[in-house]
């Protein structure tokens, strides 16, 4: 199928969504156009914040005119794909355009906080994908191990650099800092399951 019907289908989608209880998401993955519902843990959604802030307080001396903000989904229909970041630093103008979706070309930088759910789309499709976009920096904080990779350099489809990270270190993100000390894991070591 086409990029053109695949979003098509994803806007018929987003139009049925917006008469249903509850928050969802459309995109279009490697098999087209999926609805799924959002639900995002309160550490999931705390962790978003802090990233957000931190760089929003750091933009202005780097990118002036940028913003981090989580919302948008992100298309590149040449290589026939639309996604939802968790966060992303673009221009703060292109949240006034009409529209669904942010063009990839517009995107500095993507942050994914990984579900306990679905970890293999932030490991696996999103980081084939974001580099296909040619976006330049990926952030992905997974709270199941505490841990934070930054990916940066794309080329070929493929970043080529990876820098590994734990919770409590200061992340060097593109021209930013993240710290991450107040990051939480979904379930503290140690803590018991009930």
């Amino acid at each position: 199928m086409d990029y053109a019907k695949m979003r098509a289908i994803a806007e018929e989608l987003g139009s049925f969504a917006e008469g249903l209880e509850g928050t969802w998401s459309v995109e279009i993955g490697p098999s087209g156009p999926i609805l799924t519902m959002m639900c995002p843990s309160k550490r999931h959604e705390g962790t978003v914040r802090r990233i957000r802030n931190q760089l929003n307080k750091q933009l202005p001396a780097t990118y002036p005119g940028y913003v981090c903000e989580n919302g948008p989904e992100i298309e590149h229909p040449s290589i026939g794909r639309m996604r939802r970041p968790d966060a992303l630093v673009i221009p703060e103008e292109v949240l006034d355009e009409a529209g669904l979706a942010v063009d990839a070309t517009q995107v500095l930088a993507v942050v994914e906080i990984v579900s306990p759910s679905n970890p293999n789309n932030d490991y696996g499709e999103k980081l084939a994908e974001y580099p296909a976009m040619g976006i330049g920096l990926y952030l992905i904080v997974d709270p199941r191990v505490g841990t934070i990779e930054v990916h940066s350099e794309p080329c070929a489809g493929r970043y080529q650099n990876k820098t590994h990270y734990i919770f409590g270190d200061i992340v060097q993100f593109g021209p930013w800092t993240v710290e991450t000390a107040a990051f939480r894991r979904y379930q503290e070591p140690g803590a018991v399951a009930h």
